[in-house]
């Protein structure tokens, strides 16, 4: 079943004889429950505008039968925030929260009181419930990145995007990343797309998506 579409999704910078299209018409699908890698210097512009945080010049993004492309500034912020879950790079955690305050935070920001059972059970699935009242600077990269996949996930988001989330790790976090990547994928039925500069961990993927001068090359 179809959870995510775009049509002809153009984004474009500058005026004139200097416009620059670093999403040149891209039409794709995702099916729920799919791993897809995109792979080229365009995916991080489509992952902000697939997942709300800019928009495109031009064309469609249908998320669960709904253009995002097309909300209120308002519509937007609470569609994405009950539907789109974002993997940064850099965890973006909040230093002053514990792990679990971390995780729940989605729920805390949408006026609902989290799952306890969903909690414990995505904190184990991590490997992090030991480290449930720790902050944030006691915990590894490695810790972090799988508190940041936690929080992504915790609301059932349609889709869990994420930018590079093995971008700033060593190769031992990488695996164990990449692992619980799958395992929320399979486990949680979780539907993923990756941003990703490694082939390697592209491959993990059931799908991989390569994006050259804004264009889709291959699929």
């Amino acid at each position: 079943m179809e959870i995510l579409r775009t049509e002809n999704l153009v984004k474009s910078y500058g005026e004139g004889e200097n416009v620059f299209n670093a999403v040149d018409g891209i039409s794709m699908s995702v099916n729920e429950g799919e791993f897809v890698t995109i792979l080229g210097s365009s995916g991080s512009t489509l992952m902000h505008i697939l997942g709300g945080v800019d928009r495109p010049t031009s064309g469609k993004v249908i998320i669960r039968e709904q253009d995002i492309s097309q909300m209120s500034p308002d519509e937007l912020a609470v569609f994405r925030r009950r539907n789109i879950g974002i993997v940064y790079q850099f965890y973006n955690l909040i230093p002053v929260l514990t792990t679990e305050e971390n995780i729940a935070l989605p729920c805390s920001l949408d006026g609902k009181k989290p799952d306890r059972e969903r909690l414990d059970e995505i904190m184990k699935s991590m490997g992090i419930y030991d480290k449930r009242n720790n902050l944030p600077n006691e915990l590894s990269g490695g810790q972090q990145q799988r508190v940041g996949i936690a929080r992504a996930m915790m609301n059932r988001p349609a889709i869990l995007l994420c930018d590079e989330p093995t971008g700033n790790l060593d190769s031992k976090s990488t695996e164990d990343i990449m692992t619980i990547l799958k395992i929320a994928n399979r486990e949680f039925k979780q539907t993923i797309i990756m941003i990703t500069h490694n082939m390697e961990t592209a491959k993990d993927a059931d799908r991989i998506i390569r994006i050259q001068d804004g264009k889709i090359r291959e699929v």
